[in-house]
């Protein structure tokens, strides 16, 4: 008798602040402001918005709402523009935002031969290139509509919520994996969905709805902390791939600020 081979098995991860310390589209808040593409007064309107977001919650529709801000605010900008400055700045911006523990986690599921796949409902012109710095296996994320080379501020596809699940399903017929054996990993209650059709369900810092859920159903729940460059963890990085995702601008870098005082208050009471 043939013994059966063993099941494939993946590791979904979610990018913002499970994989990297921070939004990914906050992150390129400053390049694009410096770069002309938003003023000063559209990326603090944006900044509120994102900052009354994250204090209040994931919420579906506040969710929603600051998709819809950033899709119009994103609508007429030159795709091979956005494409340079992502190039030009990634690996400054994100590299140093990468998660130790979460590095050492995909490093160990790629050790014990299985994929790594980043699903996010930031755009696929960011996520894509820092999926393949991260060695990951592939990546879904959202794609904006183009139009005669500008973003027309429609949206293709929104990996976001029941949408991550869904992917991780076709994923699954497509590659044969097995989603009893499969690991989710994702700091937020939007992202239920997944955890619920894999195994292996991880809440990473999870907010408050998602830490209350992981308790009642006993799931792993894991601590990231430690932010550390990957430009010595990892090998140069490959070609990059073109812009923005649906949330590059929703935070300018005000927020940033914002939110590290808030922290930094709430640690010192």
């Amino acid at each position: 008798m043939i013994a059966s081979s063993p099941p494939r098995v993946a590791a979904f991860f979610d990018l913002d602040k499970t994989i990297i310390a921070s939004s990914s589209a906050l992150a390129f808040s400053k390049p694009l402001l410096r770069r002309g593409l938003i003023n000063r007064r559209a990326a603090l309107k944006s900044a509120y918005a994102q900052l009354v977001f994250s204090l209040a919650g994931a919420d579906a529709n506040k969710t929603e709402r600051v998709r819809a801000q950033v899709s119009a605010l994103c609508a007429g900008w030159d795709v091979a523009e956005v494409r340079a400055i992502v190039t030009e700045t990634l690996h400054d911006v994100v590299d140093p935002l990468v998660y130790a523990e979460a590095a050492e986690l995909i490093a160990e599921h790629k050790a014990n031969g299985h994929d790594v796949v980043v699903l996010s409902a930031t755009g696929a012109e960011v996520v894509e290139p820092v999926a393949e710095m991260l060695g990951a296996t592939r990546s879904v994320s959202t794609r904006m509509e183009v139009v005669d080379g500008r973003y027309s501020g429609n949206v293709d596809f929104y990996c976001y919520g029941e949408h991550k699940a869904t992917a991780a399903k076709k994923l699954a017929a497509e590659h044969g994996y097995d989603l009893a054996a499969c690991h989710a990993y994702t700091d937020s209650s939007t992202d239920i969905p997944l955890l619920e059709v894999v195994g292996h369900p991880h809440a990473v810092n999870p907010d408050k709805a998602l830490r209350k859920l992981a308790g009642e159903r006993g799931w792993d729940v894991l601590a990231f902390s430690n932010p550390v460059s990957l430009r010595s963890r990892l090998s140069s990085p490959s070609t990059l791939a073109v812009g923005i995702g649906v949330g590059a601008v929703a935070a300018g870098a005000t927020l940033y600020g914002l939110a590290r005082r808030k922290r930094a208050r709430s640690s010192r009471a």
